[in-house]
């Protein structure tokens, strides 16, 4: 590959715009824009999402984009346009779609492809972009809209917040272009960590966002936006122009629903019923309250946490027993034990709450099998209530290991972010046959507390069942809660007149509701979408024979999920063979969230100090890697220095740093002069931070060595698989590690050390 190198003065740093942040003629960055355009009607919203990448670079490019969807969207289509082509995306099963994309590109042809890798975080791939050129992908997707307490809920997430990934590096090739690692705890982390930007970075991406709300017969009193400013024209709903992708945008649609029984005619329907007005039924609970107290959680979050918590321990009685455990890295209950939810035991737990500080890594697993422990077989209701913003990414090992436990309880989910991890959140809940509150702000918050405290009661209705109709596939039934109406998806051969049953207060509870056909095309993909969703979890918590099962779902219903992907292949040969330089689109840091205290280090090889190489800022991809920081060290997982840190904590962070560089480049399959050279720019950073801390001993110094020698890799006639060898066996005896060499024994991985 050659790159020409770009003169200095045609880049130039942005004034009062943060370390990292620079402007060039051409651009940097392969995204240029992003359209979503929804249709909102009744209980429905039909989405289609356009997104506009160019290549700013002299030789042709893969582009890769991670981002978020809705995690009940059901993505139905899948189209690329170039140039004066319009390519259909077809989906197969996954490996296929894969084979077919990489043939592409190495035969020189336009490709792209769309995968799922958590409900809510997909990737797109479109390649052999010729210099200069422009393309456009685009997704169709069918979404159902929540509805709660007389308010429908359009939320339309804009980016993939970093999350927490636990466990021990893995050998061999990444599955992704991320920074960070697979693991054995998330063996696809590098999928779902994309790089992020720099605070303060010029806004990348140009944001467009309109809703047209159809009331559909329905009397809508209100439209109301939570964190965008928005502009109505008529039944439209517009984004201000210059926003950035860094929240959800959340749409309130203010109108009264009722139970109604839809059909589409082809043998869908879709069934909503809503709550009764009996009186609750109050069981003596078990309760245990998890708090996450993680660094993701610092700020405005940690506040709405501590007061969501407080307000669940309030409505607990003396009838009840209860726990309270707060998690990060570690496990810190408030007391040992249930306890008698006394006055004076839930003094004790609001004071407890009271006093928690965000810190540390979200090791959630562990918590949840506390509170798995903790709720034996008692006799009692038993309840797990959550508050966290979900985001880890460990989330199949999480289900698979107490996935079955949790779904006899019932678990309730306080999600708390203005980027939150919707997705595994509502599996969480959806396990437990229980509800999930989402809190996307401080003014949201008190409107959520009168929900949540009802919620966590117990539910009007159970035990519910369907009869009148003749059904093949029905999704799970769940429970009715105060003020939410059950939503249910399923194929049938004969409907008439459905009567739905249940218990409420001890007694039989029916209602009849009468069908209506409405020949609505959304919802044949919506139960599809809702049926892979359940054998997706079930397959997450050991079912793995229902792989096969999945992919023949998917492809039947021509709806997306995690074993099968759209794949859009030009015909036409556009470039002589695979693509030369490959780019991850950073994404925004959320709103509301700390920078990584970590990648302070890291933002001092982009400030005025020193000239920047050429390659480096034209190469832009590991540029953004750096400015997210090290592959674990978002804040929560290491956090910020305090006054009077010590010497010997800085040289142990620092070799923290240094073993996850060595992990991603022992993945690196051969010699790259143009990764080494940034790696050199990495570690030359590094190295100035340390000394910069008062180290001055021979680890920064051999250190420093070793970056001035991997930022020659790109010059003409260096040792390139040499330098490779040589960071490798400096790293390896940085980090501890006995022997550098890859030849011979194969080694014991430093994260594997008893």
């Amino acid at each position: 590959m050659k790159i020409t190198s770009l003169d200095p003065s045609r880049s130039r740093p942005v004034e009062e715009a943060g370390f990292g942040a620079l402007e060039t003629e051409r651009g940097n960055l392969p995204l240029e824009s992003l359209d979503v355009d929804a249709r909102l009607s009744g209980l429905v919203a039909g989405v289609e999402v356009a997104q506009g990448f160019r290549n700013p670079f002299d030789v042709t490019l893969e582009a890769t984009y991670v981002f978020p969807l809705p995690d009940r969207a059901a993505v139905t289509a899948f189209r690329m346009e170039a140039a004066d082509r319009v390519i259909e995306g077809v989906l197969k099963e996954r490996g296929q779609a894969r084979a077919d994309y990489d043939q592409a590109m190495a035969e020189g042809r336009r490709a792209a492809i769309a995968e799922e890798e958590r409900p809510d975080v997909f990737t797109i791939r479109v390649g052999n972009l010729a210099p200069g050129e422009r393309v456009s992908v685009r997704l169709t997707l069918s979404q159902p809209l929540p509805y709660e307490d007389g308010a429908a809920t359009f939320r339309f997430p804009l980016v993939v917040a970093p999350r927490y990934i636990p466990g021990a590096p893995l050998d061999g090739p990444q599955a992704g272009a991320g920074t960070v690692p697979d693991t054995d705890a998330t063996p696809d982390a590098s999928r779902i960590t994309p790089p992020v930007l720099l605070p303060g970075f010029p806004n990348p991406v140009r944001l467009s966002l309109t809703a047209t709300v159809d009331p559909a017969g329905l009397d809508l009193r209100e439209v109301a936006s939570s964190l965008h400013v928005v502009e109505q024209e008529g039944g439209t709903v517009s984004l201000r122009p210059g926003e950035r992708l860094d929240r959800d945008f959340v749409l309130r649609l203010a109108f009264d629903a009722s139970t109604a029984l839809q059909l589409d005619g082809e043998g869908t329907f879709a069934l909503t019923v809503m709550p009764p007005d009996v009186p609750e039924t109050r069981l003596p609970r078990d309760v245990v309250l998890l708090l996450d107290r993680s660094g993701s959680m610092g700020g405005w979050k940690m506040v709405a946490a501590r007061r969501a918590a407080a307000r669940i321990v309030d409505t607990l009685t003396s009838a009840d027993r209860f726990a309270v455990l707060a998690f990060d890295s570690v496990v810190e209950p408030a007391f040992d034990g249930l306890r008698e939810a006394s006055d004076r035991e839930r003094f004790r737990a609001v004071e407890h709450l009271a006093r928690l500080e965000a810190r540390g890594g979200t090791e959630l697993l562990e918590p949840l099998r506390q509170a798995v422990g903790l709720l034996g077989e008692s006799g009692r209701e038993r309840v797990v209530v959550l508050v966290t913003d979900g985001q880890v990414g460990n989330e199949d090992q999480i289900l698979e290991q107490v996935g079955r436990a949790l779904s006899a309880m019932r678990v309730h989910v306080v999600g708390i972010d203005r980027a939150v991890n919707a997705g595994f959140l509502g599996r969480l809940a959806g396990l437990g046959a229980g509800r999930c509150e989402l809190v996307e702000s401080e003014d949201r918050l008190d409107a959520a507390m009168e929900q949540i405290h009802r919620r966590i009661g117990a539910p009007l209705v159970t035990d519910l069942s369907l009869d009148g109709l003749d059904t093949e596939e029905v999704t799970h039934l769940g429970s009715l809660f105060p003020g939410v109406p059950l939503q249910v998806f399923g194929r049938y051969r004969a409907a008439g007149p459905v009567t739905v049953r249940g218990v409420a207060a001890g007694a039989t509870w029916e209602q009849v509701v009468e069908p209506v056909v409405t020949g609505h095309s959304a919802l044949k993909a919506l139960w599809t979408r809702a049926r892979l969703r359940e054998l997706e979890d079930r397959y997450a918590m050991g079912e793995h024979a229902l792989e096969a099962r999945i992919v023949e779902l998917s492809l039947a219903g021509g709806v997306l999920c995690r074993f099968t992907a759209y794949v859009a292949v030009d015909t036409r040969v556009s470039a002589d063979g695979a693509p030369e330089h490959h780019v991850i689109q950073p994404v925004e840091l959320p709103s509301g969230w700390e920078p990584p205290v970590a990648a302070a280090p890291m933002m001092m090889m982009a400030a005025p100090a020193a000239a920047p190489r050429a390659s480096f800022l034209e190469s832009a991809q590991p540029q953004f890697q750096a400015a997210a920081g090290p592959p674990r060290g978002f804040a929560k997982r290491m956090p910020a220095p305090a006054p009077g840190r010590g010497v010997d904590q800085d040289r142990e962070q620092g070799r923290e740093q240094l073993a996850a560089e060595l992990a991603r480049l022992r993945a690196v399959p051969a010699a790259d002069p143009a990764y080494l050279a940034d790696l050199g720019s990495r570690l030359a950073a590094l190295a100035t931070y340390l000394r910069g801390h008062g180290l001055a001993d021979e680890l920064v110094t051999e250190l420093a060595e070793l970056a001035e020698a991997l930022e020659r890799a790109e010059q003409p006639g260096a040792d390139v698989a040499g330098l490779r060898q040589r960071a490798i066996d400096v790293l390896t005896a940085l980090t501890g590690e006995p022997g550098g060499s890859e030849a011979g024994k194969p080694r014991r991985p430093f994260w594997k050390r008893g």
